[in-house]
């Protein structure tokens, strides 16, 4: 329940999601939940095998991934208000082109720090302690479970967010528009992440 209640709450990742899905159709929309949802499955194994504690420890390598993060967040959002194409365009997305989406989508997750000191955060709370502190299984399972069930939230708002929006991508303009008005978007997400400290 508190797994769900979590995912309910607009964050980061929603708003990629529905940025994606709002501007480039629900293929890309739902890539974009895949990778951020396998982006999360990959904080799942770092925090059980506590190799996300070491992002805790080491001021040099959480700004070197937070910087790297709001890089990449910055070029997405940069490439998207120069592209020239709209969302009617992107409707029939080709396979490479989907994969890049998803990559993408993976990226933007594991180089956000807040999700690994999130994660670091929410899983002891609910893992016993007799069930030993050395043994990641407990933390797997509770991982993958949040997983699943913001994998599933994820995937309904890109259906429903690209969904809302299909009359309006139609138009060559607002299809432009939407492109990069989500562009903008990546860009306010990186500079926001800029701002992540280790102790939040």
């Amino acid at each position: 329940m508190t797994a769900i209640l979590l995912n309910l709450t607009p964050g980061t990742d929603t708003m990629y999601i529905v940025s994606r899905s709002i501007s480039q159709g629900r293929t890309a929309g739902m890539y974009s939940a895949l990778g951020i949802t396998s982006g999360v499955v990959v904080h799942t194994l770092l925090a059980a095998f506590g190799l996300s504690v070491i992002l805790t420890q080491s001021a040099l390598l959480f700004n070197a991934i937070k910087i790297a993060g709001a890089i990449y967040l910055a070029y997405l959002g940069v490439k998207m208000i120069m592209d020239k194409s709209n969302g009617n365009e992107q409707k029939s997305l080709p396979i490479h082109s989907n994969r890049k989406i998803f990559f993408q989508g993976v990226v933007t997750n594991v180089t956000n720090p807040k999700v690994a000191l999130f994660f670091l955060a929410f899983l002891p709370q609910f893992i016993h302690a007799d069930a030993g502190s050395a043994s990641p299984i407990p933390f797997i399972i509770l991982g993958l479970t949040f997983t699943l069930t913001g994998g599933i939230w994820c995937l309904i708002t890109a259906y429903f967010s690209s969904m809302a929006t299909s009359k309006l991508r139609e138009n060559v303009k607002v299809g432009t528009a939407l492109n990069r008005l989500t562009g903008i978007i990546f860009i306010g997400m990186g500079i926001s992440l800029l701002k992540t400290k280790a102790s939040s």
